[in-house]
């Protein structure tokens, strides 16, 4: 199977990349055309998969994040923790958890205000764990909720915008992305696609490659898209 080779509409000469508007935007609505029981199986290991990994990753990973929530606190007056209102699946709300990584008086509560290169609001301690994508791990408490998935369409915050334009205006079909739980990683991310929307292009981008996740979902996208994910982190992230 192969996968859309969709990317940002930069133009600073880092990428080179282009985008043009893709038939999948407008092809069918909902989860793929599989059989209603293969589709159920799919979707019965994912969430046992969910449910395994994010539980040994939360056991595995206490001593670090019990680290990090001690320095944040050393390093900046508040909370360790983020919470922030989320899209879910079915458009239903919830509270998503993050290492803080902005000075509290200077947080953006409703995600309005995206985070840019150096920006002032960020932490020295907030610097590095967003560089690491450390400062996502509480999301791992979400998963095993069953508020998010390990891989999904990217979590938005419900007031965000693309390129100063709410997203739904700006894509027609957006709220399809919530037929699947939100991941902390999906196959955006995984190609790259990150940082602030600034440009249209960058949003439609990004949820085109929401909907070709939802529209060929299957236990083997997702393992391709983990693997490729912690590839990339090793390779360099790119959080900032």
């Amino acid at each position: 199977m192969s996968v859309p080779d969709l990317h940002d509409d930069t133009t600073d000469g880092s990428s080179g990349w282009r985008i043009e508007p893709p038939p999948i935007l407008l092809r069918h609505s909902g989860l793929p055309r599989k059989s209603s029981g293969s589709l159920r199986t799919q979707l019965a290991a994912k969430r046992a998969i969910d449910i395994g990994v994010s539980l040994s990753a939360l056991i595995l990973l206490l001593p670090l994040m019990l680290l990090v929530a001690l320095a944040i606190r050393i390093d900046s007056d508040g909370p360790a923790l983020f919470t922030q209102t989320r899209w879910g699946k079915d458009g239903r709300r919830f509270l998503v958890y993050k290492f803080r990584s902005m000075r509290t008086n200077l947080g953006d509560a409703r995600g309005i205000a995206q985070t840019v290169r150096d920006d002032p609001r960020i932490t020295r301690v907030g610097a590095l764990i967003r560089k690491a994508n450390v400062d996502e791990l509480p999301q791992l408490l979400n998963v095993l909720k069953g508020d998010m998935s390990l891989v999904g369409p990217r979590c938005h915050a419900i007031d965000m915008l693309a390129a100063g334009i709410p997203y739904e205006s700006l894509v027609a079909d957006y709220h399809r992305r919530h037929s699947m739980r939100p991941g902390m990683t999906g196959l955006a991310q995984m190609r790259g696609l990150r940082g602030p929307t600034d440009r249209p292009g960058k949003a439609r981008a990004r949820i085109a490659c929401d909907l070709y996740y939802i529209d060929n979902f299957s236990i083997f996208l997702d393992l391709r898209i983990m693997l490729g994910t912690l590839l990339a982190e090793f390779r360099g992230g790119k959080g900032f």
